[in-house]
């Protein structure tokens, strides 16, 4: 899976980058602020997830629910 963390190093982005090194998760970190106005980016962070693009928000629960055990 390709993770990329959009961020620009606000308090919220570096909170999610926590989270992602305490869930083990490798990804890569776009910081290029004209790159993500060209992609149509203008809240942060922003966590892509091979196809899907999600906001703070939706990047917590994301991790909350990846870390969660299964309940079968």
């Amino acid at each position: 899976m390709s993770v990329v963390l959009y961020t620009n190093h606000c308090p919220c982005c570096e909170v999610l980058e926590g989270r992602l090194k305490a869930a083990g998760i490798r990804y890569r970190v776009v910081d290029d602020v004209r790159l993500m106005l060209e992609m149509g980016l203008t809240t942060m962070p922003m966590l892509q997830t091979d196809d899907m693009m999600m906001n703070y928000p939706a990047a917590l629960k994301w991790l909350e629910e990846r870390n969660r055990p299964n309940e079968n």
